[in-house]
């Protein structure tokens, strides 16, 4: 990755810009949970982050500019080698939509793994994240679960705070219904723009929740009824993380129960040589199709994958047709709609 090929138009000072799109020209995230070697407090090595600027380069080839991060991701390195990467790359920072989460923290020691959106907390996430990423701020921040014990009041004090500062341009939320969003933006000012939510062919509950009502299957649906409905009506973008169901149904076949999946691998494969694409594209296609314009947030780290989700940056979701939309659910829930 060359500084010339990464150079970028000159930005207004951080508190000034106007923030990029999550969706629209961020149609597909990359996550980066994958980066940063593996999950210890060992120290990044240099192989690390020649293998973050691979998967970088990879994306923007895709037409990805939108990367997601969080603060736990490898206890911090994965933030920490995307951050050499931009080191490397004078512009790229200017290219790319950034996003992080915290809220999270992780066991060590006698302490034991909680949730933490404290203020302060939230605060010194937020400073930490801009360290290792080796920016002067956060294009999105997410709160990464909710936390019971939060006061919304005092978290809306530190989101505040961090805006006023030029430190995070907007925010989200992630793993949140929709009573738990409507508490904390009653005491925001700002607006709350995402909220990131497993969904893929396999998770389908968010799916499923509209359409299982007054049927005995909905007692199965644990997803919180109306939440994809607030997010729609309050202009709140759907972001889904694991849309590849950790490649169930392009490529890997482990388990009897992933091998009971293949007429719905077969249809993705049938889809995807008509449409002149890849399988993953059709799967994601079939997300990026529902009318809340869900933006999957892919999580490989192997090049290779994310260049066949290429078309689902740059191409037409509306290739996907409606009947065939329907196919793939039915396939999928292995059942005929009520």
């Amino acid at each position: 990755m060359t500084s010339t090929d990464m150079h970028g138009p000159a930005v207004e000072p951080a508190a000034q810009q106007t923030a990029r799109p999550l969706l629209g020209a961020d149609r597909l995230v990359l996550g980066c949970m994958g980066l940063g070697g593996d999950w210890d407090r060992d120290p990044w090595k240099a192989a690390d982050v020649d293998a973050a600027e691979a998967v970088i380069e990879a994306a923007l080839e895709s037409g990805i500019t939108a990367f997601d991060h969080a603060d736990i991701y490898r206890h911090g390195k994965a933030e920490a080698v995307f951050g050499e990467v931009l080191a490397r790359a004078p512009g790229l920072r200017e290219r790319i939509t950034l996003q992080s989460k915290c809220g999270i923290r992780l066991a060590d020691g006698d302490r034991p793994g909680m949730y933490d959106l404290r203020g302060p907390s939230i605060v010194r996430r937020v400073e930490e994240s801009l360290e290792r990423l080796r920016t002067d701020r956060l294009d999105v921040l997410l709160l990464h679960r909710p936390d019971p014990l939060a006061d919304p009041a005092e978290i809306a004090a530190a989101l505040e705070s961090l805006h006023r500062q030029g430190l995070v341009r907007r925010f989200g939320v992630s793993n949140m219904n929709a009573a738990q969003i409507a508490r904390l933006q009653d005491r925001l000012a700002l607006p709350l723009v995402v909220n990131q939510l497993e969904m893929s062919l396999l998770r389908r509950d968010w799916l499923e929740d509209g359409v299982l009502v007054n049927t005995p299957a909905s007692a199965s649906v644990g997803f919180p009824a109306g939440t994809v409905e607030h997010c729609l009506g309050h202009g709140i973008a759907l972001q889904a993380w694991g849309p590849l169901a950790q490649g169930r149904y392009t490529g890997r076949q482990e388990t009897p129960e992933e091998h009971a999946t293949a007429a719905l691998v077969a249809e993705l494969a049938e889809l995807a040589e008509a449409r002149g694409t890849t399988p993953e594209t059709i799967v994601l296609w079939w997300l990026q199709r529902h009318p809340a314009r869900i933006a999957p947030v892919i999580g490989t780290t192997d090049p290779a994958r994310i260049r066949a989700c290429r078309d689902a940056a740059t191409g037409d979701p509306a290739a996907l047709g409606h009947e065939e939309w329907y196919r793939l659910w039915v396939t999928a829930r292995g059942a005929a709609l009520p």
